[in-house]
């Protein structure tokens, strides 16, 4: 099986966090976001990972390392492709044209998920969806009487189906996906001005092809700052459960941890009360102060503060007062 992750986007509506930050490496309860990704993912397949490709921009060799340490932690081989020019979601998979054989999934890096079922392998392509309470904020599918996809509808206005796209697909046969992807961008189909994963799809319906669709418990959105805050939450309420999220190291003065809570190596606490639903990277330090349902990059030091629903980002500075906040890495805030 190998991995597909377009993940070359900038990341807008997460700024100022991803100035200096790709999204898709803002760590969600102590890992980043596409690490989680790829592990939820490899539970799902339950078989090997053989590749995973990342499609990036330029964020740099550092970066590039990180994620090649992502895919190694899983068994994998990671590799390395990028996306020059935003052309769309069919032109960023091609770019990772080398590994797109064989068993494959595609997933799109903004999205995390809890699931129950298993890849049934022998299905054409299988399509991960979630029933929503407003299609029309989705794409969403539309289905034959026997399961099976009819086709694609996007922000349906009037109701078609609650059944939306949450970004992540598996194809049993990377190269027939290849051809499709070949065939729009070859011909130059452009749908809002880019190449679109979707019209491939579309050609894959009309030669009958079989599109199926698993449904997932959760979906988990990490397009904004709060998307992302109450999807740290999620996780730590999902992964306290089975993962130890509380450094041994930690060192508490007068100070109360209210689980689930994520707190990274070297964090201080002094008179503070932390959680529920915090994540504390390595090395923050808090002081008289209350953090809840927030997100505090490593280094960062908080002090005479009552927080809630915030994401503070690396090695800021924040002393002051009641703040909803969206403190981005290396800012200081004096109040």
């Amino acid at each position: 099986m190998n991995i597909i992750i377009p993940m070359a986007g900038m990341g807008k509506r997460m700024r100022p966090h991803t100035l200096t930050t790709p999204k898709p490496l803002i760590k969600i309860a102590g890992k980043p976001i596409v690490q989680r990704l790829c592990e939820e993912i490899a539970m799902v397949c339950g078989s090997d990972i053989d590749q995973i490709g990342f499609v990036i921009g330029d964020f740099g060799k550092e970066v590039e390392q990180s994620l090649i340490e992502i895919a190694q932690k899983l068994g994998a081989k990671g590799e390395i492709y990028y996306q020059r020019e935003a052309l769309g979601t069919a032109h960023a998979i091609m770019c990772a044209e080398p590994i797109l054989h064989g068993n494959v999934i595609v997933a799109f890096a903004d999205t995390l998920f809890e699931a129950d079922f298993k890849l049934d392998t022998n299905q054409d392509c299988t399509i991960w969806t979630q029933e929503v309470e407003n299609p029309s904020a989705f794409g969403v599918v539309k289905k034959n009487d026997d399961g099976t996809i009819h086709s694609f509808v996007e922000k349906p206005k009037t109701f078609v189906s609650n059944e939306a796209i949450i970004g992540i697909y598996y194809f049993n046969d990377g190269d027939k996906l290849k051809s499709e992807l070949s065939y729009i961008i070859d011909n130059g189909i452009k749908t809002l001005g880019e190449f679109q994963l979707t019209d491939a799809l579309q050609n894959m319906l009309d030669k009958k092809v079989r599109l199926t669709t698993s449904n997932v418990k959760q979906w988990l959105d990490c397009g904004n700052k709060n998307a992302t805050v109450m999807t740290n939450s999620k996780i730590l309420e999902l992964k306290a459960k089975s993962e130890s999220l509380i450094s041994d190291d930690v060192v508490k003065q007068n100070s109360v941890i209210i689980e689930p809570c994520f707190v990274g190596k070297g964090v201080r606490l002094v008179n503070s009360v932390i959680g529920p639903y915090v994540s504390l990277e390595e090395g923050v330090e808090v002081k008289d102060s209350v953090v809840a349902n927030s997100m505090v990059g490593s280094k960062t030091m908080i002090e005479n503060a009552v927080i809630n629903n915030s994401m503070l980002g690396c090695c800021a500075k924040f002393k002051g007062a009641k703040n909803d906040l969206s403190l981005g890495d290396y800012n200081e805030v004096n109040l």
